[in-house]
């Protein structure tokens, strides 16, 4: 595990083997989400790449009566 120090502009810089190993660009649109007592970046992805990532899922419900 690596650390990083948050800069006075409230920046850091991922470390080269985490850019690396998770095929990080620069340029790319991260979301930013807090978690509990830690901050978690996640990479957008395009939605073409999203394609298919539920394959499989059971999409069937039971729907309210109201709501046919």
């Amino acid at each position: 595990m690596e650390s990083v120090t948050l800069s006075p502009k409230f920046q850091v810089v991922i470390p080269k083997a985490v850019r690396e190993a998770m095929h990080l660009e620069a340029g790319q649109k991260m979301q930013v989400i807090p978690y509990g007592n830690r901050v978690e970046l996640i990479p957008e992805q395009p939605i073409q790449k999203m394609r298919g990532f539920l394959k499989g899922m059971d999409t069937r419900f039971d729907r309210e009566g109201d709501r046919l």
